[in-house]
């Protein structure tokens, strides 16, 4: 029905605005192709065999498929280490970062809180101006945290940009339930997760995604804090076989049949390993997408 009413706009339209919605069109095909096809070539480049990858014969789509080398990376025991590690950093994290990041951002939607304006000053002036690095890593090395898991939690806890957006969403619940539920009794907190929390779903939803992308993307801090190899989280990892070209999952392969020697394509381990790692993204992106749009509007918007 919204296709048919569509065409029949565009049937309806002038010279003018059918040649401004064809341009249109194309810069959005342009563009999708333009983003579209670099996932494309390294999962193409990912299950293609490794002759054909060494001989540069792939273009676009997977040429003598074959999954020896999804065998060889899967295999490989440090990989699922990182990744559990990853996990539970970015579960651990994200559920942290959301309730704190309501527990800052309801009092200072509440016009009768005295410190209001003082705290949303303070806040948005640690988005301006921070203590820097080296403080930062002092702070953390201080309190004993270096080499913990708590080390990738703790200094990233709450993010001020989106308590404010968290605030922003606060504030365009109407007044009216806040006050109707103190007259019947109701304490701030009981407000909180029975009114406040379930009308603002959708700004939650976003930034819960927020939250868990950066956790999951999150590699600084760890290069930081994390020495020991069995606490580093995936992008570790990764950044072990894309940019330091480390051979550990090929000595660890052993070379013992010459399917895994065709295989032990550099360039292709280090597309494996990227399809690997955006796999839990990609399941869990759809199911939050349509929050996206409404979810940020709800949060950036008040009235």
């Amino acid at each position: 029905m919204n296709q048919k009413s569509t065409w029949t706009e565009f049937k309806n339209e002038c010279i003018t605005d059918k040649l401004f919605d064809i341009c249109i069109w194309v810069l959005i095909a342009i563009a999708v192709c333009i983003t579209l096809y670099p996932f494309v070539y390294v999962v193409s480049i990912s299950l293609s065999s490794g002759e054909a990858v060494n001989k540069g014969l792939i273009t676009l789509l997977p040429v003598d498929i074959n999954l020896d080398t999804y065998r060889m990376v899967m295999a490989y025991k440090d990989l699922w280490i990182s990744y559990g590690n990853t996990f539970y950093y970015t579960i651990t994290g994200t559920c942290l970062n959301i309730v704190f990041t309501c527990l800052a951002a309801y009092p200072l939607s509440r016009k009768r809180f005295f410190l209001r304006k003082k705290m949303n000053f303070l806040l948005a002036f640690t988005m301006y101006f921070s203590g820097g690095l080296i403080p930062s890593y002092l702070v953390v090395t201080g309190l004993g945290l270096y080499n913990s898991r708590l080390a990738m939690i703790l200094p990233v806890l709450v993010s001020a940009y989106n308590v404010m957006i968290c605030r922003s969403a606060f504030e365009g619940v109407a007044e009216e339930l806040f006050e109707n539920a103190y007259l019947e009794g109701a304490n701030d907190l009981q407000i909180l997760v029975k009114i406040a929390i379930p009308l603002i779903k959708p700004t939650l939803a976003v930034l819960t995604l927020y939250y868990a992308v950066a956790r999951y993307n999150d590699f600084f801090s760890a290069l930081l804090y994390i020495g020991k190899q069995n606490l580093q989280p995936l992008q570790l990892f990764l950044r072990r076989i894309l940019l330091m070209a480390s051979t550990e999952i090929m000595q660890a392969s052993g070379n013992a049949t010459a399917a895994s020697a065709a295989a032990q394509s550099t360039i292709q381990i280090r597309y494996v390993c990227i399809v690997l790692s955006m796999v839990p993204i990609v399941c869990l992106t759809p199911f939050i997408q349509k929050y996206l749009v409404k979810g940020t509007m709800l949060g950036a918007v008040k009235g």
